[in-house]
């Protein structure tokens, strides 16, 4: 139970200091932390991360910045997704999905790395042509229209099976999302995809405990500690450098990753 909630703890204050996409190591630290595999790891992640999104998203809705039509669009077609990508986990050997969780992991330290590096400006990721996702100069409300749902309900479909399939919550899917299709600032794209987050995970967890495979000694003092770090790391992240974390965040990726290569390939 101690080891639970010191791991937990870990990833809040990770979450806290890294953003939406930090929720990632949770189920690498649980693997070599509790010695279970991808699979039971990844709901225990899903709902630590889901609950850190929650608070996060919460605190998000009271300054006005979460997108909510948008995040319940998304987070209705991740839904639809997250126990497909569950059903494949328990049926994929345990050591390919390893491998697979750690060439994510890979992929989010390089983005990671580019951030660092300012390779990402702060405007919205839209490259030569406009976001297909705008607000109303009036309203601050997106425009509906047929290109903006679908480039957003694509993105759900992946995140929702990713959580299901890795147990992550698909921040590093989302936020680079919502930058490159809409017109989002950075607060309000990180705050709308905790709000996606955390409903893609509710019905990830919910869905885990209704097969019976959510190990809840794990998972509660897991779960309490992420919460806390994340309470206690909001503090500490605006005192450090941004770049200097993503830095050490990237960095740390990469060496479990390589180091989930090497343990399932041994």
């Amino acid at each position: 139970m101690l080891t639970s909630l010191a791991l937990g703890l870990a990833v809040g204050l990770i979450l806290a200091l890294t953003g939406a996409g930090g929720g990632i190591l949770a189920v690498p630290l649980l693997m070599f932390g509790t010695h279970i595999g991808v699979a039971q790891a990844g709901p225990i992640g899903l709902m630590a991360v889901g609950m850190a999104a929650a608070l996060g998203a919460f605190l998000g809705l009271r300054i006005g910045v979460v997108r909510y039509r948008a995040a319940l669009l998304v987070a209705v077609t991740g839904m639809l997704f997250s126990p497909a990508g569950l059903w494949l986990a328990h049926r994929i050997d345990n050591r390919w999905l390893s491998v697979l969780f750690a060439a994510t992991l890979l992929y989010v330290a390089f983005n990671t790395f580019r951030k660092a590096r300012g390779a990402q400006a702060c405007a919205p990721e839209a490259g030569p042509r406009p976001p297909v996702c705008v607000r109303g100069a009036d309203t601050g409300r997106f425009i509906w229209t047929r290109p903006c749902a679908r480039a957003l309900t694509l993105s759900g479909s992946i995140a929702g099976l990713l959580s299901g399939l890795l147990g992550v919550g698909g921040g590093f899917v989302m936020v680079p999302a919502l930058r490159r299709y809409t017109d989002l600032a950075m607060q309000s794209a990180v705050a709308t995809s905790l709000a996606v987050i955390a409903l893609i995970s509710a019905s990830g967890v919910v869905a885990s405990a209704a097969s019976g495979t959510l190990a809840w000694g794990i998972a509660l003092p897991f779960s309490a500690g992420a919460l806390a770090g994340m309470l206690g790391g909001r503090t500490l992240s605006n005192r450090l450098s941004s770049a200097h974390l993503n830095r050490a965040f990237a960095s740390v990726s990469v060496v479990v990753a390589l180091g989930m290569i090497a343990k399932a390939l041994v």
